[in-house]
Order: C-alpha cells, then sequence, then structure tokens
C-alpha cells in the first residue's frame, strides 16, 4: 500500500550512511543466520523518508519458510502506547477525562486506595496496580475472557498509594479495555480498528485476530519463555492468546503498520490522507515525562524512570534502555516478545525491531542493533 507520508527511498536520502546502514542489515541477519533471534524485521524513518521494511529469518522457530514484509508479529507491550493513545482520542473527543476515578469507570473497581486511582494513573503505570495477577498462569490456562481478568484486578489491593511511585502495570492496561467500550459504545479492538488503525492504513494490524484472520498462516512463531514451553493451549502462539486481544499486549501487526503508527506521531498526528487524528499539543503531552505531575513522585524514580501517557521514556542506566546513544527524551516502548519501537521527537526520526526472541534478564541484542542505527545518522 503507497503511503503518501512515509516515502521509501534508499538510504543516503534519507539521512543514513551507506556503508553503515548496510553493517546494520548485515548484523540484523547475522543474528538469524546464528539463531539468536528466529526472525527480525526492521524499519526506520527521518522526517517522513523510510528505508522501507528489512525482514530476515524463519516464520517458524525451527521451520524454513522465511518471513516476508507482510508477517505479522506479536507485538506484545509495543499495544500499551496504542491503546493509551486511543485513549487520549476519547479524551479528546470530550468522552473521556484524565483525572475520572476508574471507579467511576468500572463500578466493581473498589477499595480503599483504588478509589484514587484515576485514567492518568493508569496511563503513566503510577496506579500500585500489578503488571500481572497473582493467578495470571491459572487464568490463561482457563482461556479466561477479559471480564475475568478486570473481575480479579478489581479484587486485588494496591502495593502503594496512587501517585506515590511508578512501577509497570499490565493489569492497569486491561482496565483500559472495557473503559474504551463505555466511552465509545463499541467493543473496544472494534474502536481501535475503525478509529485508528484504518486511518493510518495499518491493514495488517489487529488487537486479537477475529473472523476469517484467524486463519491466517503468515505469523512469526514466538520462541517460548520456559515458563511457556509445553502450554500449548494458552501461550503466546495459541489460538487463544492471538485472538484474546490483551489491552495490555495483544496486538499482531507488520514493521511497516508500526512505522505507520510511529509517522503519525512524529508528523503531530496526521494520517496518509493529510487529516488530523489527534491534535499535536495531545501527542507532546503523551510523549513527554508526565512523572513531574506527581507532586509526591520519588525525585529518583521521577528523573530515571520517566513516562508518558502509555509512552516509557529512555532509561539510560536501565537494560531496557532503547539505545545507548539516544537521549533521555527519546520516547518508546519495548514488548516482552522481542519487539522495540523508538521515536526521537528532535530530528524527526524512529525505529521500529520486530523480533520473535523474547526479552531475557541481560540486554537485549536488539539493543547493539539500536545502537548501530543511531550511529548509522549522518
Amino acid at each position: 500500500m503507497t503511503n503518501p507520508f512515509l516515502e521509501t527511498t534508499d538510504p543516503a536520502a534519507m539521512g543514513l550512511d551507506p556503508k553503515k546502514w548496510a553493517a546494520v542489515l548485515q548484523a540484523a541477519e547475522i543474528l538469524t543466520e546464528n539463531d539468536t533471534v528466529p526472525a527480525i524485521a526492521v524499519q526506520v524513518q527521518r522526517q517522513g523518508l523510510t528505508t522501507g521494511p528489512q525482514v530476515f529469518g524463519r516464520r517458524e522457530v525451527s521451520g524454513e519458510t522465511l518471513v516476508d514484509n507482510q508477517t505479522r508479529f506479536l507485538i506484545a507491550s509495543l499495544t500499551k502506547p496504542m491503546v493509551a493513545m486511543a485513549v487520549l482520542l476519547l479524551v479528546e473527543r470530550g468522552k473521556l477525562s484524565l483525572n475520572q476515578r476508574v471507579s467511576e469507570l468500572i463500578p466493581e473497581f473498589k477499595g480503599a486506595h483504588k478509589r484514587k486511582i484515576t485514567l492518568r494513573n493508569i496511563l503513566t503505570h503510577t496506579s500500585g496496580l500489578p503488571d500481572m495477577l497473582p493467578n495470571n498462569r491459572e487464568l490463561r490456562a482457563a482461556n479466561s475472557s477479559l471480564d475475568e481478568f478486570v473481575r480479579e484486578t478489581a479484587a486485588i489491593d494496591v502495593t502503594y498509594p496512587p501517585g506515590q511511585n511508578s512501577s509497570y502495570q499490565s493489569m492497569g492496561f486491561a482496565l483500559l479495555g472495557p473503559i474504551i467500550e463505555n466511552a465509545s459504545g463499541m467493543p473496544y479492538q472494534q474502536f481501535l480498528k475503525q478509529e485508528f488503525f484504518d486511518p493510518l492504513g495499518m491493514d495488517r494490524t489487529a488487537l486479537g485476530l477475529e473472523g476469517s484472520d484467524t486463519d491466517d498462516a503468515n505469523i512469526a512463531e514466538a520462541r517460548l519463555p520456559d515458563e511457556q514451553v509445553g502450554e500449548d493451549g494458552w501461550n503466546w502462539n495459541s489460538k487463544y492468546w492471538k485472538t484474546f486481544g490483551a489491552p495490555w499486549g495483544g496486538t499482531l501487526s507488520t514493521v511497516e503498520d508500526v512505522s505507520r503508527f510511529s509517522r503519525c506521531i512524529l508528523s503531530g498526528g496526521l494520517t496518509p490522507d493529510g487529516n488530523r487524528l489527534f491534535n499535536a499539543a495531545t501527542i507532546e503531552l503523551a510523549t513527554t515525562n508526565r512523572l513531574h505531575d506527581f507532586p509526591d513522585m520519588p525525585e529518583s524514580v521521577r528523573s530515571t524512570r520517566g513516562w508518558g501517557y502509555g509512552w516509557q521514556m529512555n532509561w539510560l542506566d536501565h537494560r531496557g534502555c532503547f539505545g545507548d546513544l539516544l537521549g533521555p527524551d527519546v520516547f518508546g516502548h519495548w514488548g516482552a516478545t522481542g519487539t522495540l519501537l523508538w521515536l526521537d521527537r528532535t530530528t524527526e526520526t524512529a525505529a521500529v525491531i520486530l523480533s520473535t526472541q523474547p526479552d531475557g534478564r541481560s540486554v537485549s541484542p536488539l539493543v547493539p542493533l539500536s545502537n548501530m542505527i543511531t550511529a548509522a545518522f549522518e
């Protein structure tokens, strides 16, 4: 699909040193050849120009079919900034307010400290809710619905008063599914497709497969972490997970589609046909460190573990930094399946790296690749 606001050109025309860019692609290919990463897709853009998708490796972890430009990857928590932007779209339309309490929007969400949790807390990971529920494994093994995850989240206590710390909370994002539904009047997956993915031409993107898409064979198989091996009924590669549409990590997409999303953000909210999907000021707020908005936030957290609305700032002293050569104002997100997205508004640059090698406890092999990409720009 031709995308007028993201034009494919040669590396030199978009400010890449051709030799250094060739070294990036060689490094990506080597990662697949030595099986460090079964499959990888890379796309870089600057100021509306892009290298186009570069794909390497195998669609199945132990197979021989190669990935291509249309291969979907489970992008895991790259879902979070997409869902966050969908919430902000509803804020722009007057359907939601960031200081609304979640208990007003989800009646069963009760409890002393939980009553104070707002949408702003959810989007900035300052709610005190857990990343995963204590019975997460049992819920997935039972192929539980989102409603069941929401009920369990509503019943659990917070680990600190809202706004007084920041810790990653996927279960906070679970609540955004029904919140989007109640505000928009349609299923949250449908809202994202109709109001977000379709206007951006993200034709191969879905927050949970449905209909004929469930038979799509061109999906990259993720290498599984140890705790998911043998759990064919609920692991990342299961039909359950690919159709569930978890608001915290269930999106399937291509490197081209994630690049379209990135271009919308870097362009100040434009779509390929020149219409405005977001107000530029909304994007500015969403992609800058919002922990400064909480007066009781510890300074050490505020200054080094920043969050926008669904967007992580570049944590320079953490193994999860997006790249050693990127500044603290660069924003993006990681995905546990081995995906990385970062954007730099000052140079209007973005890099999308999708892989099928899950994130581990050490520095991801995607970080050295990200460093090479950064250094390739002249």
